[in-house]
């Protein structure tokens, strides 16, 4: 299993940002798959997420400003930012999990968002 995230990138602040996250298998093997990030000197917090059904799922901070999605013939999930602030600098991570026979997770190598004013 390999998630390989990209598109990240420096932005000034109010600008808009989309990271994508393609997976080295089908992504309907996967019951669910998150956005993460890490921020200098933070844990890692969830930011949004996806299940195999469609659903979403925002961070309070996120919402309004994120979108998640996927495109699931091209085994690919993205996460379109817009209006960006500083506070959203970090290290924005792929996670996958598969639920049975018990709970697996799998994780990008990250691709850094600076933002800046």
């Amino acid at each position: 299993v390999q998630l390989v995230e990209s598109g990240g990138g420096l932005v000034l602040a109010g600008g808009s940002l989309k990271l994508s996250c393609a997976t080295s298998g089908s992504i309907f093997w996967y019951n669910a798959m998150n956005w993460y990030r890490q921020a200098p000197g933070k844990q890692r917090e969830l930011v949004a997420t996806i299940t195999l059904g469609g659903t979403t799922n925002y961070a309070d901070f996120v919402k309004g400003r994120f979108t998640i999605s996927k495109d699931s013939p091209k085994n690919m999930m993205y996460l379109q930012m817009n209006s960006l602030t500083p506070e959203d600098t970090g290290v924005y991570f792929c996670n996958a999990e598969r639920w049975a026979p018990r709970m697996s997770q799998y994780w990008g190598q990250g691709t850094q968002v600076t933002v800046f004013s």
